[in-house]
């Protein structure tokens, strides 16, 4: 089933096709959208599950002493790259990256998958497509690890209720460098971006 135009098809190309996600329609089949499309954002608006507010959101970041990075990439114009990054810099968070593809991120050795980390994260970040969601759940269940954090622009609802059945915290659709930013002096009230990274370690 195709219900995405052929420019919409071409933005997401030119933009590595990382702003994909999945919708549920109300006939109950699903597709894949890039984000930023109309009908995405339609459909956006229609959602039924919803995620820990911010007051929650800053809990699960203070509580959490490591992060895993699913799906991380080694190449800079990627979202997990700088992402990455930030966390390393900004936070004391231990950072872990799981890419089966690579065997080095960001000068730190890149694992291939959850399983292999030499602890269990405590919360486990996501840059998967939305349809992959399910299958990250089951390995954030399997290694015992608390909660997964799923990047802005990715999103699958059932996903998300069956991961809360199963006992995870589930935040979907927000990015974790804006939000710790947030809650940490990275950004204006307002949610504009300060330009501060800072180098101090432990500043969660």
């Amino acid at each position: 089933m195709s219900i995405v135009n052929e420019t919409d098809l071409a933005t997401a190309t030119a933009e590595g096709a990382t702003d994909l996600e999945t919708v549920r329609l109300v006939n109950g089949l699903s597709c894949e959208l890039p984000a930023s499309s109309p009908l995405a954002k339609l459909l956006k608006s229609q959602r039924t599950w919803t995620g820990p507010d911010a007051k929650q959101r800053r809990r699960i970041l203070d509580a959490a002493s490591s992060v895993a990075i699913v799906g991380a990439s080694p190449k800079p114009q990627r979202s997990s790259y700088f992402v990455g990054t930030y966390l390393q810099q900004s936070s004391g968070y231990r950072v872990y990256f799981v890419n089966p593809n690579e065997t080095e991120i960001l000068g730190q050795p890149a694992y291939a998958s959850l399983a292999d980390l030499p602890e269990v994260p405590d919360v486990v970040v996501v840059f998967r497509r939305g349809s992959d969601i399910p299958s990250v759940v089951d390995d954030v269940v399997a290694v015992g690890a608390k909660a997964i954090w799923v990047q802005l622009g990715i999103w699958n609802e059932d996903a998300a209720y069956s991961a809360e059945e199963q006992g995870l915290t589930v935040v979907m659709d927000r990015c974790i460098k804006v939000e710790h930013a947030r809650f940490h002096g990275g950004l204006h009230l307002l949610g504009f971006d300060t330009g501060q990274i800072s180098s101090r370690r432990g500043g969660r």
